[in-house]
């Protein structure tokens, strides 16, 4: 995690006596990798390995759409509908091993407490804002944060307004990339973005309530119910690297180059075979010879998946705010034709977009299909009409992924 926070009261060392109102609290340590990894000490006013009861286990279903082509794809998301809430309300889009890649409009505020035990989770705001209420305390959120939950953290999300999240969920870690980082953890000069652009949470507040508070977690590729007879956000005082936080892609600075920078430039975060890009307003090539938009490339060992966020997307076809994109690996993708001799010139785009590469390949679901333009694999056709769509702005957010 980012650096040592501290929050509540801990006492003098570790592992010593430490109490509250003379009854002895109990200390739970938060680790990742054994005991060799990050980890967040927290102090409980009652043990949190304490159930009223346990309720059923659900296992996890995933319906996959497996196409009759293997071809490039477009999926238009803004028309899903909504349904229930923050984590019940996930909708499944693409998966393989490494990361989960969900859709979420939740229908309704969280009722219970949530905590994914078998992974680290990312939720990109495109639309709400509100609180996480969480064991380490309250973290606000907004349009355009990544909210970065590591595996283990109980919380509840307290929406404001309609919301939209694109959720990535893995079972490894997920983190800053370490080409960011000194060996002490600190973000070095290059990195596009410090630590002063990152936000844990804020207020914590010690729940001493009493009564049943549900809690639904996530283990074993499903879901575990637990009914508990006392408020699971007990803590009076944590201190660590172990705890969620925030991160605006606003907040994130561009690297621009004489000629064109690779997708690896707007690397935000990484995980175990997979990393997720920003790309983001910015200035554009200033060679004199230089073509502003990409080179056609081939993903010979990975896949490419953006969420189109905000900006004008003229320069393809159909895309619009909400659309993703999937460039499978084994075939060529680029600039729609025309796009290349229009986009000389060009000196800045306006494009907000999320991208995910994956070095596996993603399975898609039923939901996709449901949501799949047939016409998208045959746009870089000159007779499809995607070259003469892109007159309105050929440095639109499309040109440049």
């Amino acid at each position: 995690m980012p650096t040592y926070q501290r929050r509540g009261d801990v006492p003098r060392k570790r592992h010593i006596q430490f109490r509250d109102n003379g009854s002895l609290l109990t200390e739970e340590v938060m680790g990742l990798e054994g005991f060799s990894g990050n980890e967040s000490i927290l102090y409980h006013l009652i043990s949190p390995c304490r159930i009223k009861e346990l309720g059923d286990f659900e296992p996890i279903k995933r319906e996959e759409w497996v196409p009759d082509a293997h071809a490039h794809r477009h999926l238009k998301t803004m028309g899903i509908q909504p349904e229930g809430d923050a984590v019940s309300g996930r909708q499944l889009l693409m998966w393989n091993s490494d990361v989960e890649i969900s859709l979420c409009r939740p229908a309704e505020a969280m009722e219970g407490f949530y905590r994914n035990g078998e992974g680290d989770e990312i939720i990109f705001v495109h639309e709400g804002s509100g609180t996480i209420e969480t064991i380490f305390g309250d973290l606000p959120y907004r349009v355009g944060d990544y909210v970065v939950i590591p595996r283990g953290t109980s919380y509840r999300i307290v929406p404001e307004g309609p919301q939209r999240y694109l959720v990535f969920e893995s079972p490894w870690l997920m983190e800053i990339p370490k080409r960011y980082r000194n060996e002490y953890g600190q973000l070095l000069e290059h990195a596009p973005y410090y630590h002063r652009d990152i936000h844990p949470p804020t207020e914590l507040r010690t729940h001493r309530d009493r009564g049943e508070y549900e809690v639904k977690v996530r283990v074993r590729d499903g879901f575990q119910t637990y009914v508990l007879d006392y408020h699971p956000f007990d803590v009076v005082g944590w201190d660590g690297y172990v705890y969620p936080w925030t991160f605006n892609i606003n907040d994130f600075e561009p690297i621009t180059g004489r000629i064109h920078m690779p997708p690896p430039s707007h690397q935000t975060f990484e995980g175990r075979n997979f990393v997720i890009c920003s790309f983001c307003p910015r200035k554009l090539d200033f060679d004199p010879l230089a073509v502003p938009i990409p080179y056609h490339h081939s993903n010979l060992n990975s896949e490419e998946m953006i969420y189109y966020v905000s900006g004008n997307f003229g320069s393809r076809r159909g895309i619009e705010v909400g659309s993703v994109t999937l460039h499978p690996s084994g075939i060529p993708h680029g600039p729609h034709p025309g796009l290349a001799e229009k986009s000389i010139g060009q000196t800045e785009t306006h494009e907000l977009a999320v991208m995910c590469d994956t070095f596996h390949p993603l399975r898609l679901t039923k939901l996709a299909l449901e949501l799949d333009d047939p016409s998208y694999a045959y746009s870089w056709h000159e007779e499809s009409g995607a070259a003469a769509s892109a007159d309105e702005d050929p440095a639109g957010v499309t040109s440049h992924l």
